[in-house]
């Protein structure tokens, strides 16, 4: 039987009311309607719900029975389908997981998590790590925030611009890159390393010596900026990467920072989310917190110490 859940709400009102006349009034629907809601209603439930009792009507003890159980349910209901409450955050309860770049991660994840308890204890941050390839997570909800430095060619995910950071030359103390001015062909000439999640051994660097005529040598190419950055400090290797979301990482390491012989484009960095998410006020918030902490990032001041610019 195909139930009417219509009619739901007409049961609500008569077992409120206790009348046809009433529960037509608070509807706005005429009384003849109303009756036949009823009927409906008996049909439905196989009980007379309202009983004529002289010039009233009285519930049937299955009526009463239900009648707390139905109008929670109309409640619920009317919850459900009506526009979004404003959000409470010290009463929100999520979870919510956060795929990041990890130079990103160690750059701003612990302020992240930081504002996100301070703002809703009840929300708790799952921070995941970048696979080695592109998958399908974030359109299957899986993923809730990601960062990319390119735009998602898929139209049900959304992105947003949160800065751009420029590249870095970063080197051991005392690597021999650092002692003289840096020409092209010296740069070009030294041993490098990249740093891909899928081990690529070429990245847009290379297009650009290529311009020149120049060619360099990458003996390595290190999965995260973290081991990147270690092994340019135990070695005469160099990496280039961008600035910002690896500058605190680089000082504790003691590496000497230097700007690149050549004009390099900045590196964009987006945040990722699929569009079920658009009017979902909590994952609004979240979206909002980590753009306020990535760009606190960007506006932070180059330290001193062995950071080096030309």
């Amino acid at each position: 039987m195909q139930l009417d859940l219509n009619l739901l709400t007409a049961l609500d009102a008569l077992l409120e009311e206790g009348s046809v006349a009433g529960a037509a009034a608070r509807l706005h629907v005429t009384s003849p309607a109303m009756s036949r809601s009823l009927g409906r209603i008996r049909k439905a439930t196989g009980d007379q719900i309202l009983v004529r009792t002289g010039r009233s009507m009285t519930p049937t003890p299955r009526a009463l029975a239900m009648r707390a159980q139905v109008h929670a349910l109309v409640q619920q209901a009317h919850q459900l389908l009506s526009a979004e409450r404003e959000l409470d955050l010290a009463a929100l309860d999520r979870v919510f997981t956060v795929r990041w770049h990890d130079a990103l991660t160690a750059a701003c994840g612990t302020n992240l998590t930081t504002a996100v308890h301070r703002q809703a204890p009840g929300v708790r941050l799952r921070l995941s790590a970048e696979p080695g390839t592109d998958g399908p997570e974030l359109r299957r909800g899986e993923i809730d925030l990601e960062s990319s430095s390119s735009v998602p060619t898929l139209p049900d995910v959304r992105h947003r611009l949160v800065g751009a950071d420029r590249l870095v030359v970063a080197v051991r103390p005392g690597h021999p890159l650092a002692e003289d001015p840096m020409s092209l062909e010296r740069y070009a000439a030294v041993e490098h390393l990249t740093v891909s999640r899928r081990g690529s051994l070429r990245d847009p660097i290379d297009d650009a010596l290529t311009l020149h005529g120049l060619e360099r040598r990458v003996v390595a190419a290190g999965p995260t900026a973290a081991f990147a950055l270690q092994l340019a400090l135990s070695t005469d290797l160099v990496v280039t990467l961008p600035d910002a979301v690896t500058r605190t990482a680089r000082d504790q390491l003691g590496l000497v920072s230097m700007a690149p012989p050549l004009p390099l484009p900045d590196v964009p960095l987006y945040l990722l989310w699929h569009q079920r998410y658009d009017d979902d006020r909590a994952h609004t918030w979240l979206r909002d917190l980590a753009t306020e902490t990535v760009q606190a990032l960007f506006r932070a001041p180059c330290t001193g110490g062995r950071a080096r610019t030309r």
